[in-house]
């Protein structure tokens, strides 16, 4: 049995089974990696879902798109290893064109009922304009689909017939963790990543493709884990990542 993890407010049993959900490589490592590491450790079975290979992720126009989504496959892989992780799902969407679609939808869906998580972590279904890259139209348009994947479509039969016809049985997820998300009181969790805080930094430092061009990386995600921790209260020096967390069953 899965044992517990660090909160500003106590230690909260761990998930059995979780499943993240984001859009590109290197959005869960920004913004949950830690906490993922606080699960694995904690006894977690932890699941990784892409719904792009980052293939509009360069500038440089003269490096094939295959090449630059194969390379950020490999790095999101490493990443997930430097936590802990090791399955992970890609569905292959075109970085940038990603909608909210039946499409979207369903092969979410036939994730969750392939992983069977407990949690489904995902990204905020409201834009932050005072974070404008927190806010690429991509994370929006996944964290829409999946909440629809929760629900209702991977625990109603009746949705996506070609899944049941494919051998995946419906599946109900108790919670939804949504990252980055202003929440009423009371319904936020704030996770204590002081102690898996280097893990995340080390899953950062795989995804070079993208992170070698920020200056002073590792003192930036201290910054923002410590803005987090103050705002939930806890005490000066400690790390934190912040969730909504949302009822599902």
């Amino acid at each position: 049995m899965p044992g517990t993890i660090p909160t500003a407010t106590g230690h909260v049993t761990a998930p059995g089974r979780v499943l993240v959900v984001v859009a590109h490589p290197d959005d869960v490592d920004f913004g949950t990696a830690g906490t993922m590491a606080a699960l694995v450790s904690a006894g977690s079975q932890v699941s990784y879902c892409l719904v792009t290979s980052g293939d509009a992720g360069d500038d440089d126009l003269t490096r094939d798109t295959a090449d630059l989504a194969a390379l950020r496959q490999e790095e999101q892989t490493a990443a997930a290893l430097a936590v802990g992780v090791e399955d992970l799902h890609w569905l292959d969407y075109p970085d940038g064109r990603v909608e909210n679609s039946l499409e979207l939808r369903r092969d979410i869906s036939r994730v969750i009922r392939i992983v069977r998580p407990d949690v489904v972590v995902t990204q905020p279904t409201t834009a932050n304009w005072d974070r404008i890259y927190g806010s690429h139209p991509d994370h929006l348009a996944t964290a829409w689909a999946t909440m629809a994947a929760v629900y209702p479509d991977a625990r109603n039969p009746r949705s996506h017939p070609e899944l049941l016809a494919e051998g995946y049985e419906p599946h109900t997820v108790t919670e939804v963790w949504m990252m980055w998300m202003a929440a009423p009181e009371g319904t936020m969790m704030h996770v204590d990543i002081t102690a898996t805080f280097e893990e995340k930094v080390k899953a950062l430092h795989c995804h070079s493709s993208q992170t070698d061009r920020i200056e002073g990386l590792d003192e930036l995600l201290r910054e923002w884990a410590s803005g987090v921790a103050s705002t939930a209260n806890m005490e000066p020096g400690r790390l934190a990542e912040g969730f909504r967390v949302i009822n599902t069953e």
